[in-house]
């Protein structure tokens, strides 16, 4: 685990280095989860997307517990020091976003894949950044952020629910709402990195890791359409 000392709280460009840490490790994970996706969407792994969201509900549930138990085990596993539990956390996120992102992105032709990825990386990374610069620029607490956040993903899967048994309309005001989840859930982990600094490096960066992950498996469906529309 890492706590942030003294020479964590100097200053480097625009950021403190302790936050330059947590940014490097977030974006390594990322960077894994998008080869990971890349890689995955070649295998028949990327056929379990079609089989689970055959009941759209059935996709939500499966993965949104998929994330909460990745997520919980990692957390637990930097709190209480536990390096092969942390570890374990993560690789069921990777796994979990990897198998996502691989059978949105198995739907697009072979050629089509990297630029896909490229595009939705640059998209997401800009939304990261404006989010950020939002944040740092109020000296506001963005602590109700976390319950936008919730909020938005019950209205998201309540939606897909309804849409997936009477009204499939509501299919897109679901996916909406769960991208607006994400985005708020980024918002407030950034916040929480410039505010906590009693929180362990490796944590915070877990936390931002899943926000822009998610971020990045539901911008990567939208560009997904938008290419495909041009075909």
């Amino acid at each position: 685990m890492s706590y942030e000392t003294g020479s964590e709280t100097r200053r480097g460009f625009l950021i403190s280095t302790r936050e330059w840490k947590v940014v490097t490790l977030a974006a390594f994970l990322m960077i894994v989860n998008i080869g990971l996706i890349y890689v995955l969407a070649t295998t028949p792994l990327a056929a379990v997307n079609q089989s689970l969201f055959a009941a759209p509900i059935l996709g939500v549930l499966v993965y949104g517990a998929a994330l909460f138990v990745g997520e919980w085990i990692a957390e637990r596993g930097v709190m209480n020091g536990n390096g092969p539990m942390a570890f374990v956390g993560l690789v069921i996120l990777q796994g979990a976003f990897g198998t996502f992102g691989a059978g949105v992105l198995s739907f697009a032709p072979p050629d089509l894949r990297v630029a896909a990825l490229g595009i939705t990386a640059a998209v997401t990374g800009g939304l990261t950044f404006l989010i950020a610069l939002y944040v740092y620029a109020r000296s506001k607490s963005f602590e109700r952020w976390a319950t936008f956040s919730t909020v938005t993903f019950l209205l998201g899967v309540g939606a897909i629910a309804v849409g997936t048994f009477v009204l499939p309309v509501l299919l897109l005001a679901g996916f909406v709402f769960i991208f607006a989840g994400f985005l708020f859930r980024l918002g407030w982990e950034i916040w929480r990195v410039r505010e906590r600094r009693d929180l362990p490096v490796s944590l915070a960066a877990i936390g931002v890791y899943i926000a822009v992950m998610g971020v990045f498996v539901h911008v990567l469906q939208i560009v997904l359409r938008m290419l495909a529309r041009r075909e």
